[in-house]
Protein backbone atom coordinates (compact mmCIF):
# COMPACT_ATOMS: atom_id res chain seq x y z
CA UNK A 1 0.00 0.00 0.00
CA UNK A 2 1.17 3.65 -1.06
CA UNK A 3 2.74 5.47 1.82
CA UNK A 4 2.55 9.42 2.02
CA UNK A 5 4.00 12.53 4.24
CA UNK A 6 1.25 13.99 7.17
CA UNK A 7 1.38 16.59 9.58
CA UNK A 8 -0.20 16.55 13.04
CA UNK A 9 -1.73 19.28 13.52
CA UNK A 10 -3.51 18.29 16.61
CA UNK A 11 -2.48 15.43 19.65
CA UNK A 12 -4.56 12.97 20.40
CA UNK A 13 -5.83 14.07 23.89
CA UNK A 14 -5.90 17.44 22.90
CA UNK A 15 -9.20 19.89 23.58
CA UNK A 16 -7.25 22.52 21.10
CA UNK A 17 -8.09 22.79 17.84
CA UNK A 18 -4.37 24.01 16.35
CA UNK A 19 -3.89 24.90 12.47
CA UNK A 20 -1.12 24.78 10.48
CA UNK A 21 -0.52 28.31 8.36
CA UNK A 22 0.32 26.73 4.88
CA UNK A 23 1.81 30.33 4.29
CA UNK A 24 4.26 30.74 7.27
CA UNK A 25 4.40 26.74 8.83
CA UNK A 26 3.25 28.24 12.12
CA UNK A 27 1.11 26.36 14.33
CA UNK A 28 -2.29 28.55 15.52
CA UNK A 29 -4.80 28.18 18.51
CA UNK A 30 -7.91 28.07 15.97
CA UNK A 31 -9.83 27.36 18.71
CA UNK A 32 -10.55 25.13 21.94
CA UNK A 33 -13.76 22.23 21.19
CA UNK A 34 -16.82 23.44 22.63
CA UNK A 35 -17.36 20.61 24.22
CA UNK A 36 -15.57 18.46 26.50
CA UNK A 37 -14.46 16.01 23.88
CA UNK A 38 -10.75 15.29 23.29
CA UNK A 39 -9.75 14.32 19.74
CA UNK A 40 -9.43 10.40 20.08
CA UNK A 41 -6.22 9.94 17.51
CA UNK A 42 -3.57 12.64 16.33
CA UNK A 43 -5.13 14.64 13.66
CA UNK A 44 -3.69 16.67 10.91
CA UNK A 45 -3.47 16.32 6.89
CA UNK A 46 -1.55 15.14 3.76
CA UNK A 47 1.08 17.01 2.70
CA UNK A 48 0.60 18.37 -0.73
CA UNK A 49 -3.02 17.82 -1.42
CA UNK A 50 -6.47 19.69 -1.59
CA UNK A 51 -9.43 18.13 -0.45
CA UNK A 52 -13.57 18.92 -1.59
CA UNK A 53 -13.58 21.29 1.10
CA UNK A 54 -10.87 22.80 0.22
CA UNK A 55 -8.22 22.46 2.76
CA UNK A 56 -5.96 19.74 2.59
CA UNK A 57 -6.89 16.24 3.10
CA UNK A 58 -8.01 15.03 6.55
CA UNK A 59 -5.85 12.24 8.34
CA UNK A 60 -6.51 10.90 11.53
CA UNK A 61 -3.11 8.71 12.38
CA UNK A 62 -2.98 5.86 14.94
CA UNK A 63 -0.11 6.15 16.85
CA UNK A 64 0.52 4.27 20.46
CA UNK A 65 1.90 7.98 22.11
CA UNK A 66 0.98 11.47 20.51
CA UNK A 67 3.39 13.33 18.68
CA UNK A 68 3.16 16.90 18.67
CA UNK A 69 2.15 19.77 16.45
CA UNK A 70 3.90 20.29 13.27
CA UNK A 71 5.34 17.07 13.57
CA UNK A 72 5.44 15.28 10.30
CA UNK A 73 4.77 11.26 10.19
CA UNK A 74 4.96 9.50 7.21
CA UNK A 75 1.84 6.99 7.33
CA UNK A 76 -0.43 4.74 5.17
CA UNK A 77 -3.84 4.99 4.86
CA UNK A 78 -6.25 2.58 5.97
CA UNK A 79 -9.67 3.60 6.08
CA UNK A 80 -11.39 6.38 5.78
CA UNK A 81 -14.61 7.78 8.13
CA UNK A 82 -16.91 9.87 5.66
CA UNK A 83 -18.64 12.89 6.73
CA UNK A 84 -20.23 16.26 5.83
CA UNK A 85 -20.43 19.31 8.34
CA UNK A 86 -20.96 23.23 7.80
CA UNK A 87 -18.11 23.15 5.62
CA UNK A 88 -19.15 20.58 2.86
CA UNK A 89 -17.30 17.20 2.48
CA UNK A 90 -14.82 16.37 5.03
CA UNK A 91 -13.54 12.88 4.83
CA UNK A 92 -11.34 11.63 7.54
CA UNK A 93 -8.41 9.14 6.16
CA UNK A 94 -7.47 6.75 8.89
CA UNK A 95 -3.96 5.90 8.94
CA UNK A 96 -1.42 4.25 10.33
CA UNK A 97 2.63 4.94 10.84
CA UNK A 98 4.20 3.57 7.46
CA UNK A 99 7.27 1.14 8.37
CA UNK A 100 6.38 0.14 11.83
CA UNK A 101 6.00 -3.37 12.35
CA UNK A 102 3.84 -2.46 15.26
CA UNK A 103 1.24 -1.64 12.99
CA UNK A 104 1.55 -3.88 9.80
CA UNK A 105 -1.77 -5.96 11.49
CA UNK A 106 -3.61 -3.08 9.89
CA UNK A 107 -4.06 -2.96 6.71
CA UNK A 108 -7.62 -2.22 6.38
CA UNK A 109 -10.12 -0.59 7.99
CA UNK A 110 -11.97 -4.16 9.91
CA UNK A 111 -8.58 -4.35 10.94
CA UNK A 112 -8.78 -1.31 13.23
CA UNK A 113 -9.76 -2.23 16.93
CA UNK A 114 -14.09 -2.18 16.40
CA UNK A 115 -13.96 -0.11 19.62
CA UNK A 116 -11.50 2.63 18.19
CA UNK A 117 -13.59 2.77 15.38
CA UNK A 118 -16.43 3.75 18.13
CA UNK A 119 -14.69 6.20 19.78
CA UNK A 120 -13.70 7.87 16.48
CA UNK A 121 -17.45 7.46 15.06
CA UNK A 122 -18.85 9.34 18.67
CA UNK A 123 -16.41 12.06 18.60
CA UNK A 124 -17.44 12.99 14.94
CA UNK A 125 -20.83 12.94 15.40
CA UNK A 126 -20.54 15.24 18.57
CA UNK A 127 -17.22 17.46 18.46
CA UNK A 128 -19.48 20.40 17.23
CA UNK A 129 -22.42 19.66 19.30
CA UNK A 130 -22.40 22.98 21.27
CA UNK A 131 -21.40 25.15 18.70
CA UNK A 132 -23.56 27.36 17.42
CA UNK A 133 -24.60 27.19 13.65
CA UNK A 134 -22.18 23.91 13.19
CA UNK A 135 -23.71 20.31 12.39
CA UNK A 136 -22.11 17.11 11.28
CA UNK A 137 -23.78 14.09 9.56
CA UNK A 138 -21.38 10.96 9.40
CA UNK A 139 -21.53 8.54 6.78
CA UNK A 140 -20.18 5.39 7.58
CA UNK A 141 -16.39 3.67 6.92
CA UNK A 142 -14.69 3.34 3.60
CA UNK A 143 -12.05 0.75 2.86
CA UNK A 144 -8.16 1.45 2.50
CA UNK A 145 -8.67 1.71 -1.28
CA UNK A 146 -11.38 4.45 -0.78
CA UNK A 147 -8.62 5.89 1.45
CA UNK A 148 -6.13 6.22 -0.79
CA UNK A 149 -7.96 7.37 -3.49
CA UNK A 150 -8.90 10.32 -1.43
CA UNK A 151 -4.94 10.85 -1.40
CA UNK A 152 -4.54 10.37 -4.91
CA UNK A 153 -7.63 12.66 -5.67
CA UNK A 154 -6.62 15.31 -3.39
CA UNK A 155 -2.92 15.39 -4.95
CA UNK A 156 -4.35 15.57 -8.02
CA UNK A 157 -6.86 18.53 -7.24
CA UNK A 158 -3.21 20.58 -5.77
CA UNK A 159 -1.48 20.21 -9.10
CA UNK A 160 -4.92 20.83 -11.16
CA UNK A 161 -5.53 23.94 -9.06
CA UNK A 162 -2.02 24.91 -9.52
CA UNK A 163 -1.40 26.07 -5.93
Amino acid sequence: MAEYDAVIEIPRGSRNKYEVDHETGRVYLDRVLYTSFMYPTDYGYFENTLGLDGDPVDVLVLLDYPLFPGVGVSVRPVGVFNMTDDGGSDAKVIAVPAGDPRWDHIQDVLDIPEYTRKEIEHFFEHYKDLEPGKWVKTEGWGDAAEANQIVVDGIAKLAEEGH
